[in-house]
């Protein structure tokens, strides 16, 4: 079964339908291959680079358009073990992504920069999970 690497046109819609001028967190988990997969034509095809690397190319080459729309990493933690779900079940990467608002985070995704260097995400990636969130002050007991 192939991952989740890109969104599925209803999810990118669904996201889309929801307010854009509101500030969001995108909590990123992040599976990589073994070997990146980049597609034949592109220039690090067949190199042996490994999924952490691709990994670290896209985070270096994205990084001056995440920053101009006013992106920034708010948590990062390294992945253990699962205490509760799926036993097979294993991340390599977790972050927590914060925009000033949906509207940036769309800015950045459509950006012609940005659609070159998601390559390196795309041949990292072998299976990830983002999810929008609506940050707010933590309260004192959980989910609160």
């Amino acid at each position: 079964m192939a991952g989740s690497i890109d969104p599925l046109r209803e999810q990118f819609d669904a996201f889309k339908a929801l307010p854009r001028d509101q500030p969001i967190h995108m909590l990123n988990l992040i599976r990589l291959n073994k070997l990146a997969q980049y597609p034949e034509g592109h220039p690090n095809h067949g190199k042996g680079m490994s999924g952490l690397d691709a990994y670290r190319e896209y985070g270096r080459t994205s990084a001056e358009v995440f920053s101009r729309v006013g992106g920034h990493q708010v948590w990062v933690g390294k992945p253990e073990t699962v205490v509760t779900g799926p036993a097979d079940e294993r991340w390599d990467l977790a972050f927590i992504a914060a925009y000033p608002n949906a509207g940036a985070f769309l800015a950045m995704v459509t950006d012609p920069g940005y659609r070159e260097h998601v390559k390196h995400r795309q041949a990292a990636v072998e299976d990830s999970r983002l999810i929008r969130m609506a940050p707010r002050e933590a309260g004192e007991g959980f989910g609160e």
